[in-house]
């Protein structure tokens, strides 16, 4: 794949097939430019990327091939953007498949196409990572890159998953077309425990809400939260038996290899979560959480045990209880799902941003999001008048 240089003398883009052509230091002084703090999130950082193109999750056969791109400067790496070539739409969360579709049918190839995103992962957080004294020029350069890249190879479109809304808006001022959709996530009001949580639903959620656990408490076992050193290799041998079989049924094979858990084990346990359900000492169901600065991430989850409300108290009431514990602000509880709705994550926009080669097949996909766009606003509207919560709560 091809690349040229921006038309400003001071602004240099590259590609990369691979992280390892990258400094660590220079990918997270944009990606996490806080140093030691614990990053916004850790899905952009170079340990979580890297572990996905080490495994296999990404590369060659998968459908997600690394084209990382770097905008530089006199005085180094300014910014960075997680690119991949696609041969299809798996793993996005943001269906483009009847775009796909439409422009095949019209004679026009759809595939190849370029995506700014992190791989399998429906988390808010920013694509163009920039060092922070060089956002608005270094975003720009990404931008102007990506769309280049694109028009020069060829390829129908360019595609940004799950941006930032502040990237959403500037993105759509540089002229591409913005997108919106929705997600359940749980905010945490300054709750001193989960009980506090509780009072503030109406009283019929608040009942269900604690049968679900009783239900779910009473499976046989205990339940355990591991982080940090407590995790170990027998942990994610567990693990990948509960992601095997969800993602089996899910999306016919699973995304990731088993090789991941192992990268996280090596690079990343202090960013994870696992929430265990063991019975007789051996885990029977697992929920896996990354944690970020303020955002607890709901990701995975499997069993080899069916009990009933164990799903809920593993993937939302565990999660709550460990926001509330730790402070932070909120749960993302990941794609799709209105059952979530009921255990009191509510709905919130979320957003990306899309580039399209052809100016008629364009304006068709820009019509769409409009018409969308004002759909999801009046789907969130609605679903936030019917969830949990007292009136004026």
């Amino acid at each position: 794949m091809s690349s040229r240089s921006m038309s400003s003398p001071t602004i240099e883009i590259r590609l990369h097939g691979s992280l390892a052509d990258i400094a660590p230091e220079d990918w997270d002084a944009c990606a996490a430019p806080d140093g030691t703090m614990r990053p916004v999130d850790p899905f952009t950082t170079y340990r979580f990327l890297a572990a996905l193109e080490r495994s296999g999750s990404v590369g060659t056969g998968t459908g997600w091939q690394p084209h990382y791109l770097t905008a530089h400067d006199d005085s180094g790496m300014i910014g960075a953007a997680p690119m991949y070539a696609k041969s299809h739409s798996q793993g996005e969360y943001v269906f483009d498949h009847s775009w796909a579709h439409a422009w095949e049918r019209a004679g026009g190839r759809y595939y190849p196409k370029l995506q700014i995103a992190v791989p399998f992962t429906p988390a808010t957080g920013r694509r163009f990572l920039t060092r922070p004294d060089a956002h608005a020029t270094a975003m720009a350069a990404l931008t102007q890159g990506a769309v280049q890249v694109t028009a020069d190879n060829g390829l129908s479109s360019l595609h940004v998953t799950f941006c930032t809304e502040a990237e959403a808006l500037a993105g759509r001022e540089m002229g591409l077309l913005h997108r919106v959709h929705s997600q359940y996530h749980w905010f945490n009001r300054d709750y001193a425990n989960f009980d506090a949580f509780l009072a503030d639903l109406s009283s019929r959620k608040r009942k269900a809400i604690r049968k679900d656990r009783a239900t779910a408490q009473g499976f046989g076992g205990e339940i355990v939260a591991l982080t940090g050193d407590d995790l170990r290799p027998h942990h994610w041998d567990a693990f990948w038996t509960f992601y095997q079989d969800t993602g089996a049924r899910k999306w016919g094979q699973p995304y990731l290899t088993r090789r991941f858990f192992d990268e996280v084990q090596r690079t990343m346990r202090d960013d994870v979560l696992l929430v265990l359900a063991l019975r007789g000492g051996e885990p029977v169901a697992g929920a896996l959480n990354f944690i970020g600065r303020d955002v607890l991430y709901g990701r995975y989850w499997g069993c080899t045990e069916h009990h009933p409300a164990l799903h809920f108290e593993l993937c939302y009431y565990q999660a709550i209880d460990h926001a509330i514990a730790q402070g932070l602000g909120r749960v993302e509880a990941g794609a799709q799902g209105d059952h979530k709705l009921a255990r009191g994550y509510l709905p919130v926009t979320t957003h990306s941003l899309h580039w399209i080669a052809d100016p008629g097949f364009r304006r068709a996909v820009e019509e769409f999001t409009e018409q969308e766009a004002a759909a999801v606003d009046e789907d969130i509207d609605i679903l936030t008048s019917m969830g949990p919560f007292k009136r004026g709560a």
